[in-house]
Order: C-alpha cells, then sequence, then structure tokens
C-alpha cells in the first residue's frame, strides 16, 4: 500500500466468524449478516466507511449521533498536544511548562503560528511587526465609543474584531500565504488594543494609545491602567505574570471556541470573522467565565474555617466545587501547577489575596479527600487565575477578554492549518430528525374558524 494512503472498507461475506487485519476493525451488522472491514489510522475510523454499512443501495447509510463532538475527531492537526490522563501540555511538541519558565507570548505565538521556535532574526521582525500594527483605526476607535456606558467588554471586542474585516477586505484573500501573515500580525498585534479600549470604555476613561517603546504585555498594561503620567512602567513581575498567563491560554487543542473558529473558517471567510466566532464561543459561562465562578465560590465560603461544611455540601449536592476537574485532564492540569508559583510573584507586589488563604487551604483538602481522589477533581487552570486577575484589579467582566487575547495566536494557528489542509471541508454536520413527517397543511381560513 502506498504510504500515506488510508485502506478502504471491505464488505466481507456474511460468515459466522471473520479473522481481522492488524489495525482494522471488523463490523457485523446484525441486520443484514455482512460484516465489514473497516481501518483504523490514528486511533480513529473514518466517519464515512461507517456511511458505507446500509441495508440496501438505496437507504442512507450508519452515522454516528454525537452531541458535543466527545468521541468524534473532527481534522488532523499538529499544533497542540494533551494527554489528559497524565497531565501533559506541549504545543508543537515542546512541553507548556519549558515555555512558561523560559519563552515570551510572542515566540510562543510565532511557534503556534509557524510550526517552529524563531531565529533571532525571524523573532525580531516579528515583534517589530505586531508592535508597530498595534494602533487601529480611528474608525475603529469610534466604533467602540459608540458602545452604551455599560455595555460587556466581552462584546465590544467580539463586535470590534468582527469589524477588522471591514477595515482590510484583503483579509478575504486567504489562499495568499504572505496575506495570511499579514492578518495574523495585525489580529495578535491590535487585540490588546482592543481588549484595554474596551475596559477602559466600561470605566468612563479615555483610551490609551499604544506605545511601541513598551513590550506586547507592558504595552497592553500601560493602555489599561495608564492615567496623566508622561511613562507608564508596570512592575516586571506583573509584566512576567500576565505574559505567562498569555502563553497557558495560547490553545487548548479543539475545545468549543476553537471548534467555532474552524467551523466558520470552514466557509472560507477572512481570519477577523472567523476569530470573531471564536470570541463568541469563548463569552459562554461553561467555557470562558470559569475563573469568575471560582473567585465567586470562594467569596462565598468566606474563611478557612467555613471550608469542611463546604466540603460536606459538595458531597451531598449541595455546592458545586468550581475550578477541580476538567473535561480533557483526569490528572494534575498542567497550567494550574504554573499559574499557583505565578501568583507567588504577583501577591509580592500586590499583597496577599485574603481569598489565596482559602484556596490554598481547600485545594490541600480536596486533594487528600477520597471523594475527590476517587473522581480525579484535580484543580484546573482557571482555580488560580481568578484570583491573579482580580489582584491586578479587573472585574470579573475582563476575565473572559484576557483569556480571548492569549487564545488569539491559538485561534489563528488553527485558522491556518484548516485553510491548508486539503482533506477539510465546509462544516455541515449531519442530524437525527424527530420531527413530524408529510402533515397536510391546513389553510387558514379553516384553522381560525
Amino acid at each position: 500500500m502506498p504510504v500515506g494512503r488510508t485502506p478502504a472498507i471491505r464488505r466481507l461475506h456474511p460468515q459466522p466468524s471473520v479473522a481481522s487485519v492488524t489495525d482494522s476493525l471488523t463490523i457485523r451488522d446484525n441486520r443484514t449478516g455482512a460484516e465489514y472491514e473497516v481501518p483504523i489510522v490514528d486511533g480513529t475510523i473514518k466517519a464515512a466507511d461507517l456511511g458505507k454499512i446500509k441495508t440496501s443501495d438505496d437507504e442512507p447509510g450508519l452515522s454516528t449521533y454525537d452531541p458535543g463532538f466527545v468521541n468524534t475527531a473532527s481534522c488532523k492537526s499538529a499544533i497542540t498536544f494533551i494527554d489528559g490522563d497524565k497531565g501533559i501540555l506541549e504545543y508543537r511538541g515542546y512541553p507548556i511548562e519549558q515555555l512558561a519558565e523560559e519563552s515570551t507570548f510572542l515566540e510562543v505565538a510565532y511557534l503556534l503560528v509557524y510550526g517552529e521556535l524563531p531565529t533571532k532574526e525571524q523573532y525580531e521582525a516579528w515583534v517589530h511587526e505586531i508592535t508597530y500594527h498595534t494602533f487601529v483605526h480611528e474608525n475603529v476607535k469610534a466604533f467602540m465609543q459608540g458602545f452604551r456606558y455599560d455595555a460587556h467588554p466581552m462584546g465590544m471586542v467580539m463586535a470590534s474584531v468582527g469589524a477588522l474585516s471591514t477595515f482590510y477586505p484583503d483579509a478575504r484573500n486567504i489562499e495568499d500565504a504572505d496575506n495570511r501573515h499579514m492578518q495574523i500580525v495585525r489580529m495578535i498585534a491590535k487585540m490588546p488594543t482592543l481588549g484595554a479600549w474596551s475596559f477602559r470604555h466600561a470605566q468612563g476613561k479615555p483610551y490609551v494609545y499604544p506605545d511601541n517603546e513598551l513590550s506586547y504585555t507592558e504595552n497592553f498594561l500601560s493602555m489599561l491602567f495608564k492615567m496623566s503620567e508622561q511613562k507608564f512602567n508596570a512592575d516586571p513581575r506583573l509584566v512576567k505574570a500576565l505574559d505567562v498567563l498569555f502563553i497557558l491560554h495560547a490553545d487548548h487543542e479543539q475545545n468549543c471556541s476553537t471548534n467555532a473558529v474552524r467551523s466558520v473558517g470552514s466557509s472560507q471567510v477572512d481570519p477577523y470573522s472567523a476569530v470573531a466566532a471564536g470570541v463568541g464561543a469563548l463569552y459562554g459561562p461553561l467555557h470562558g467565565g470559569a475563573n469568575e465562578a471560582v473567585l465567586r465560590m470562594l467569596k462565598r465560603i468566606g474563611s478557612v474555617e467555613n471550608i469542611p461544611a463546604f466540603i460536606e455540601g459538595v458531597k451531598n449536592g449541595n455546592e458545586r466545587l468550581m475550578g477541580f476537574g476538567h473535561r480533557v485532564y483526569k490528572n494534575f492540569d498542567p497550567r494550574a501547577k504554573i499559574i499557583k508559583k505565578a501568583c507567588d510573584d504577583v501577591f509580592e507586589v500586590t499583597g496577599v489575596n485574603p481569598l489565596l488563604a482559602i484556596a490554598k487551604e481547600l485545594e490541600k483538602i480536596a486533594l487528600e479527600d477520597e471523594y475527590f481522589i476517587k473522581r480525579k477533581l484535580y484543580p484546573n487552570v482557571d482555580f488560580y487565575s481568578g484570583l491573579i486577575y482580580e489582584a491586578l484589579q479587573f472585574p470579573p467582566e475582563m476575565f473572559t477578554v484576557l483569556f480571548a487575547i492569549g487564545r488569539a495566536p491559538g485561534w489563528l494557528a488553527q485558522w491556518q492549518e484548516l485553510i491548508t489542509d486539503k482533506e477539510q471541508k465546509i462544516a455541515r454536520p449531519k442530524q437525527v430528525y424527530t420531527g413530524d413527517r408529510t402533515l397536510k397543511f391546513v389553510p387558514r381560513e379553516e384553522r381560525w374558524a
């Protein structure tokens, strides 16, 4: 068989028992007695192969029913690897622990988008391009100023990202690699500007323009918090902590928002529209709002003394333990360990958040309790990140905006991978129809009589 070729499904003649070859699945259709040999590639079978299993030529073939795509691979990707059982997260093969310790967010962004760590020349050119594209058109500023005073920052970012497609109509030329590079640079560069301006808008403060002399994360903090001072100087420890948080959020395989970016992008729309879909998905409380829920939980517990009663409430089903457990990780979320360390650096500058003592004691008790151990409930990335965001003076409604800024390179890397993958098709999932059939229409004169 030629290298890279997927073996075709074979229909075997009905018989009591058929020995299957290695890396294949033998399926017996009890409706017809027919048996089929389905190839297994990378631990998967093709859904289209199941479609060839049918009772007759004029009947539809089998399909899978998988709400939420919990066991369906929609793509092949070389961007992010996760082993949930072992608590492993890698970007392009590099462990997240090494990247968080040794790298910068923009270096990781380059890695995600282009598949390899940049050379010195590539990195300097990349940083230069992004730095000088942080400014947005003045009409974008006017657009954002048109929102109500109480507009949610995430809604403003979602709308503004989508609006960028009207400022860069050349973004539709997605087949051109140089053009894709330009749009990716623009999107990564402008996300902090849009996020900071949505923050200032909610506070009724004037928007602060980017400062090209500052690093990516320093510039973001400047646009957030600069007032009348000539130059905003952020504490290096805060800059590093926020940079690490951006790295940890940069990509996480085929989650809800990444799936949204790929699904919308499969129509071959421009990347701004596709990323706006990702922002919209992240806006939902089941995806981007978990760290805010952790803060509410810690505040409701109130003190370390109340933790035992809270734990009992969780076991009895009267309370929810937020920030523990993950759909993917059945071990420690590797990002949680890194964030816990970043907490110490942040609180050196800001002072210790009283909720930290509750969080640490809650984690300690939960990790020693058989109830939680048996259920593999370990702290995830959201357990400590909200504490850092609050210490940096972000209101809860800004938490998902910070998430979106960090996730932008991952979304764009996934979008570019989709565009260049010849196997990808426009997203068009099947459905299982459960409604009425062949009803007779009754004219309204009779229905209303």
